[in-house]
């Protein structure tokens, strides 16, 4: 792995610490006043709303400076999140829920582009399966200890005191975006194929979905934005349904992450084509979700067990593939593809979370229906991804042995 990327791993492992608190105990912090599941989604759409604009903009940003100034920004949007969190109430509660979706949104989105944009322009194909790969296993490692050492912190400080931490956690990615590599869509337009059309088209719908198997892989952003929202959302809900204390909660997520890691482990003992894998953690997850209709405590804790399981093998084959299909475009083409994937996966968030405002709690048909889409939309992934594979290969082959045209002698 090149010095370039694990500078950008390191990067992750510092905003992952700053996104598993998030993720856990703001969502904990809105879902304890009311118990609303309604409140934690508008929460999450103002959310998603901002981190695709901030996306869109950090893209524009890197077409003239480097990752350093979008890394930046999402530090200072972490600040405010966290200064709000402190210090700001408001009596309309809607209104304070939709305000605190924006900086947390902005931080996101201007860090998710900066490391996603980076990844496709510097890596390569070998590259990025090991990449994921240690995403992971950092990110499980973070699950297990963020979660546990704010857990303590919130028991001893409150949760000012956890929202002080996160402040000195946004610091030092401040600090450290300094040293990132200066990697930016100008320089690499310069050194790598980008035609004048390329220029002209820059980021358009047509340009992003142009080339061979692009039809299944919207297809595919169109099914998994679904699925994911539907997973991060009620992942979190089913823990906070079962217990509300910070330390069993914390607890659950380390049996979780060790589910994970144990997956792991099997992922590197057997060996499996990469299809076989997707469709294992598919499945797996496919299950997880079918098992909360029961309704039963022990049931909400075994499907986040299998899902754990599950979205280990997912997105390290689905995340690898996406990056694989546009290893050989150019960057405008790669910027773009990355651009409109980003909004498509936000659009089909904010429409599950959409369908979640009008549930009272997680029971009866509005329930079921919305798990049976997402069912639907999780097991039609592997297929279509399948498909955009033996298109993109075939094209490739084609390409391969297609004879060059040499002039004729006089």
């Amino acid at each position: 792995m090149s010095k370039e990327l694990r500078k950008l791993l390191i990067m992750n492992a510092i905003s992952s610490i700053i996104t598993i608190y998030i993720a856990i105990f703001v969502n904990l912090y809105i879902w304890e006043y009311n118990h609303s599941i309604a409140e934690v989604s508008l929460y999450n759409i103002s959310m998603f709303i901002c981190w695709g604009i901030s996306f869109v903009a950090a893209a524009k940003l890197l077409s003239r400076f480097s990752i350093r100034l979008p890394l930046a920004v999402s530090a200072l949007c972490g600040a405010a999140a966290f200064t709000y969190l402190v210090y700001v109430q408001f009596e309309i509660r809607y209104l304070w829920i939709i305000l605190l979706g924006i900086p947390v949104g902005a931080m996101f989105g201007f860090s998710a582009a900066s490391q996603s944009l980076s990844l496709a322009l510097k890596g390569k194909g070998r590259e990025f399966a090991p990449y994921f790969a240690a995403t992971v296993i950092i990110t499980q490692v973070l699950s297990m200890a963020v979660p546990l050492a704010s857990a303590k912190v919130i028991e001893g400080f409150g949760y000012a005191g956890s929202f002080g931490l996160m402040l000195v956690f946004v610091t030092l990615m401040l600090v450290f975006s300094i040293y990132m590599p200066r990697i930016t869509l100008a320089e690499s337009q310069i050194q790598k194929r980008d035609t004048p059309q390329d220029s002209i088209r820059k980021y358009s719908f047509r340009m992003a979905f142009s080339m061979p198997g692009s039809k299944w892989i919207l297809f595919s952003l169109l099914a998994t934005g679904i699925f994911m929202q539907f997973q991060n959302l009620f992942t979190l809900l089913f823990t906070f349904s079962v217990t509300q204390d910070k330390l069993q909660i914390a607890l659950l997520n380390m049996l979780y992450t060790c589910c994970s890691l144990l997956g792991l482990w099997l992922y590197k003992k057997v060996k499996l084509i990469e299809m076989r894998w997707l469709w294992m953690g598919t499945i797996l997850i496919a299950i997880g979700f079918l098992i909360v209709l029961i309704r039963q405590p022990w049931a909400l804790i075994t499907s986040n067990i299998m899902t754990s399981f599950g979205m280990f093998y997912f997105l390290t084959v689905w995340s690898a593939q996406q990056f694989r299909f546009i290893q050989h475009s150019g960057p405008a083409q790669q910027t773009s593809f990355l651009i409109w994937r980003e909004c498509i996966l936000i659009f089909t968030r904010c429409l599950l979370l959409g369908l979640t405002l009008p549930l009272k709690d997680m029971g009866g048909m509005g329930f079921a229906l919305i798990i049976g889409i997402t069912v639907i939309c999780l097991l039609s992934i592997p297929a279509f991804q399948q498909r955009a594979i033996r298109e993109s290969t075939f094209a490739d082959k084609k390409r391969v042995e297609q004879p060059v045209m040499r002039p004729r002698s006089p």
